[in-house]
């Protein structure tokens, strides 16, 4: 794609410049006829001198021509040209020759268009002193070619700031799409943590559960295990709903419905059944909040119950919700009932980093520390407004 952009370009720019050369040529050779007309439109007679010697009426068209001539390098160096045509109106004045000034004044104009506003300025005023004091021209002449020149300039630059304008909002554009798109990379990310880390936690817990009550027990093994297929079933259907989308945006591939803080006394029941003695507390008025709020406060309820069941063999975990009227408390924590070491920060991976950041999204804090007790305690406060 890149490589067809700069050919296109290359092509667009070998126009401009193909355009460009034939437009000043077409210019030179107009002036150039507009100029000869000028010097023999009162009928100049043409004087003829001996036969060996050159007639007077050729000088005249071969200096207008060399003057027409040189408008071809206006562009490349318009202050030089203006000379150039003020000295070949020079030499035709005291021949007798009345010249119009057309290179002098096209000229003029180039390098008001062309050049730095200062430097076309400080050309003018000699130039037009010069066209005044020959009788080649009357004032307004010269003053308007150099209008002119300059009001191609200002639109030229005011036209090429409009481009570089678009050109760095199109940049823009395509950083911020980049940053969304990071984003939405972080997003599913954190998604995709929260159901693997919890899923394969419940499930390895479970089979292990199974395990061992399997001799004694084959009924509770079978329960168990069943129990785990189940979870196995959810995760995956949500693993392929989250990769369809990432293949297809567009296939109708759908989300299910993001949990909620309704649906956080299944989540503590599933822990439970995986052997994990929790209980859920609430507090406060009890309402309905924001999706995204919910969607963070259960997925860090899940996230520290996760942690508890894979490094600690507590004899309780007790997750509390309060209802504050700006505020929701979130607080899940464990005794460590002395079969396991409290969860550090290093241990915990990328966990507690990914509750931190769920909080930040919606504003809060979330504090994660080891109790006296050797239990675990992570506490988060999400604001919900006063109309939550």
């Amino acid at each position: 794609m890149n490589v067809l952009f700069r050919r296109a370009r290359a092509a667009y720019d070998l126009l401009v410049a193909r355009r460009s050369a034939l437009f000043d040529l077409a210019l030179a050779v107009i002036t150039t006829g507009v100029e000869i007309g000028q010097l023999f439109d009162g009928g100049t007679p043409v004087v003829v001198i001996p036969a060996d010697a050159i007639p007077v009426g050729v000088i005249p068209v071969v200096v207008t021509v060399l003057t027409g001539s040189a408008l071809l390098l206006r562009r490349r160096a318009p202050l030089t040209v203006l000379v150039t045509a003020c000295a070949g109106a020079a030499v035709l004045v005291p021949l007798g020759y009345s010249p119009g000034g057309a290179p002098v004044v096209v000229a003029l104009a180039s390098l008001a268009d062309l050049r730095d506003r200062r430097v076309s300025v400080a050309a003018l005023v000699p130039t037009a002193l010069f066209l005044l004091l020959a009788s080649i021209t009357s004032l307004p002449v010269p003053i308007g070619a150099w209008a002119l020149g300059s009001y191609l300039q200002t639109r030229r630059r005011y036209t090429r700031a409009l481009e570089d304008r678009a050109a760095t909002l199109e940049r823009e554009r395509e950083q911020l799409d980049q940053i969304a798109a990071q984003r939405e990379r972080t997003s599913i990310a954190r998604e995709l943590h929260d159901i693997v880390a919890h899923s394969v936690t419940v499930m390895l817990i479970g089979v292990r559960g199974a395990r061992d009550v399997l001799p004694t027990d084959s009924r509770v093994a079978a329960e168990t295990l069943e129990q785990v297929e189940v979870n196995a079933e959810q995760s995956l259907a949500e693993l392929r709903r989250i990769l369809g989308l990432l293949r297809t945006p567009d296939n109708g591939v759908r989300w299910r419905p993001q949990p909620s803080l309704g649906q956080l006394s299944e989540l503590v029941s599933g822990y439970r059944t995986a052997g994990m003695p929790v209980r859920l507390e609430l507090t406060g008025e009890t309402r309905p909040l924001a999706g995204g709020l919910e969607l963070s406060a259960y997925r860090i309820v899940e996230e520290a119950l996760t942690n508890v069941l894979k490094h600690t063999d507590p004899t309780q975990v007790t997750v509390a919700l309060h209802y504050g009227r700006t505020q929701l408390d979130v607080t899940v924590e464990d005794d460590g009932g002395g079969g396991g070491e409290p969860v550090p920060k290093s241990a915990a991976g990328h966990g507690i980093l990914g509750m931190r950041e769920r909080a930040a999204v919606t504003g809060g804090s979330l504090d994660a520390r080891p109790t006296a007790g050797g239990g675990f305690l992570v506490t988060a406060r999400l604001p919900v407004g006063d109309e939550a």
